[in-house]
C-alpha cells in the first residue's frame, strides 16, 4: 500500500507509474501513501493511477483507494488525508502493507518540521514495525528545493530503525525517478 504519501502529485505520478508497471511480480503490491500537505495529494494520487492528468488540487478528505493493474502486478494505493484530524487514522491503513510511502513537498521547508514529527510518530507504531519506508521528496524540478541529503537530515531519517528506509527526489510534473520508485515497490512486492 502506498501511504498517502505515495500519492505523488497523485494524478500525474499515478499515470506515469501505471504506464511503467510491468509483470515483474505476481500478486498485489499494497502500499499506503502519506502526505502531510493538506492540498495537492489528490492530484498526485490520480497521476499515479490514471491517464487523466488533472491540474486541480483537491485535498483528500479521509482516504481514497485506487488499484492499478498491469500484467500480473496490482498496485493497491491508499491515499490518506493529510489534515490533522485524519492523521490518527494513518496507522490503521498502513498495517499489513508491503510498503509505506511518505511524500513531502521539498520546496515547502516550512512544512518540514510538521512532516518530521508526523512521520516519526507513525514509524513508532508497534504495528508498523518492519514495514519498509520510502520517503519521496516531490517537486525536485523546482529551483528552490531541498536535495535528497538535505531531506534526509531535515526529517532525521537516519534514526528510524526496524525497517529499510529509502529516500528519492521525484517530480510528478517531470516524471523524474518514477522508474526507481516502481523498482523499489517491486522489490517489496512478495515480502
Amino acid at each position: 500500500m502506498l501511504a498517502r504519501h505515495l500519492c505523488f502529485e497523485c494524478s500525474r505520478v499515478e499515470n506515469s507509474l501505471s504506464s511503467k508497471l510491468r509483470p515483474l511480480s505476481r500478486g498485489p503490491v499494497n502500499a499506503s501513501t502519506v502526505d502531510v500537505a493538506v492540498v495537492r495529494s489528490e492530484s498526485r494520487f490520480h497521476r499515479v493511477s490514471s491517464a487523466d492528468i488533472s491540474r486541480s488540487s483537491i485535498p483528500t478528505v479521509g482516504f481514497n483507494m485506487k488499484k492499478v493493474t498491469r500484467g500480473h502486478v496490482t498496485l493497491k494505493c491508499w491515499d490518506l488525508g493529510g489534515q490533522p484530524r485524519f492523521r490518527p487514522m494513518w496507522e490503521r491503513y498502513c498495517r499489513g502493507v508491503n510498503a509505506i510511502m511518505f511524500i513531502v513537498d521539498i520546496a515547502d521547508v516550512d512544512l518540514l518540521p510538521v512532516a518530521k514529527d508526523e512521520l516519526h510518530a507513525l514509524m513508532r507504531q508497534p504495528s508498523l514495525e518492519g514495514i519498509p519506508l520510502l520517503v519521496l521528496g516531490n517537486k525536485s524540478d523546482l529551483p528552490d528545493k531541498l536535495t535528497v541529503d538535505e531531506l534526509i537530515d531535515a526529517l532525521d531519517l537516519k534514526i528510524i530503525g526496524h525497517r529499510e528506509v529509502s529516500c528519492y527526489g521525484i517530480s510528478a510534473k517531470e516524471e523524474t525517478n518514477l522508474e526507481a520508485v516502481i523498482q523499489w515497490l517491486m522489490k517489496w512486492a512478495n515480502r
